[in-house]
């Protein structure tokens, strides 16, 4: 974490891996403050207030910064049309984090300083990224995810299941540019070019809506504390709706043609999200565990667990996020399987995503059926364990 350690004026953050992600990431920031919480509580908080700092007027908090452009690095710096950061976000766990900091030292002076940012975040969610009003976020890109190339995108993207990591590059490039012909208007990219609701996007902003009503009771905010919590019931709910069938939950996307939201039944590791955040009954959590979780035909791989089923022909042991272990991932299943008492699959978890790093080291993601690091070097997420 040190050695990846930057600072920009006063402006400290942690970069993913120096050579393949030479900037500060929205959801990246939010995983390094959570590592750092185990070593130094104020290094932990001025990774958050860095990431706050391009906080855009209409609350956006960009998944991106360019505090210095790199030019000898492995990632291409991409024009999102603005100069120092992106013009997209990516799943909202400030509030999450906060809260973890918060209840480890419970210092009111930083709550005070970074809550109204939290406030202006989330309040950008539910007035720009509902605009029907059914109580479920919508992404315009698919990076604003954190899995950039997941096979849950294809349909939406016009791709077949099998494809190559350009091709897909290339159909979010489009997005990019058409989000600048939108002038970043959000509901007129999504009506236009991409709409869509994703079940782990859904069940972060849900858990986190009751989080910020939490914080807000921390700062005898009675208002947004009643706020937070009927937005998060209300999430819950719209989830149930919108996405459960058989016991699943899966992400929906609105089909131009049949001007409708569909589901896009393709097994990720998106069917175990919502444990994280409670969202199952117990006897859902049952089924999607036993069913997907513990078959070995579907994510009981040796190396657990890979971000895509076994069963569906995009699964791609080493491409990404088509198939290969991510320590991020294993870090929400974790959490959500304590969450339902499945501490022993947890334990079993955690140990394996433990024994991926003492076998290939801190890589950006792992073969899951033989542990084979793959993808950035000195990648930070490794971390994680710490916290699972």
């Amino acid at each position: 974490m040190l050695q990846n350690r930057r600072i920009f004026k006063k402006h400290q953050h942690t970069l993913p891996s120096p050579q393949t992600y030479p900037y500060q990431w929205l959801w990246d920031s939010c995983f390094h403050a959570i590592i750092l919480s185990y070593f130094d509580l104020k290094d932990a908080k001025k990774e958050l207030l860095s990431v706050i700092q391009k906080q855009f007027d209409n609350g956006m908090v960009p998944h991106m910064i360019y505090w210095e452009k790199e030019t000898k690095t492995d990632f291409p710096v991409i024009e999102w049309g603005k100069e120092d950061t992106s013009t997209i976000t990516q799943p909202p766990m400030l509030a999450y984090v906060v809260w973890e900091i918060f209840k480890k030292d419970p210092d009111k002076e930083f709550l005070k300083k970074i809550y109204p940012s939290l406030v202006k975040f989330y309040n950008y969610f539910l007035a720009e990224r509902d605009p029907h009003r059914n109580h479920l976020v919508s992404l315009v890109n698919p990076d604003e995810s954190g899995e950039d190339n997941s096979p849950r995108f294809d349909v939406s993207l016009g791709l077949p299941a099998k494809h190559s990591f350009e091709e897909n590059f290339q159909k979010r490039l489009e997005l990019i540019e058409h989000n600048k012909e939108c002038n970043f208007d959000t509901v007129l990219c999504m009506r236009n070019f991409f709409w869509f609701k994703d079940v782990p996007m859904n069940a972060i902003f849900k858990e986190n809506l009751e989080i910020m009503s939490k914080l807000s009771g921390q700062l005898a905010d009675k208002e947004n504390e009643a706020f937070y919590q009927d937005k998060a019931e209300r999430a819950r709910e719209g989830m149930r709706e919108l996405m459960l069938e058989d016991k699943v939950f899966w992400s929906i996307y609105f089909d131009s043609e049949k001007g409708s939201f569909q589901k896009v039944k393709i097994k990720t590791w998106a069917i175990f999200a919502p444990l994280f955040a409670g969202i199952p009954t117990k006897e859902e959590a049952d089924y999607i565990v036993e069913r997907f979780l513990l078959n070995n035909s579907e994510f009981n791989t040796p190396f657990m667990v890979p971000t895509v089923s076994l069963a569906e022909p995009s699964f791609d042991a080493s491409n990404f996020w088509r198939g290969p272990v991510w320590i991020g991932v294993n870090w929400f299943v974790v959490k959500g399987l304590k969450r339902y008492g499945y501490d022993n699959l947890a334990k079993k978890i955690t140990e394996g995503s433990l024994s991926l790093l003492g076998k290939s080291g801190f890589r950006e993601y792992f073969n899951p059926l033989t542990g084979e690091g793959l993808g950035a070097k000195d990648f930070t997420w490794g971390g994680l364990v710490l916290d699972m």
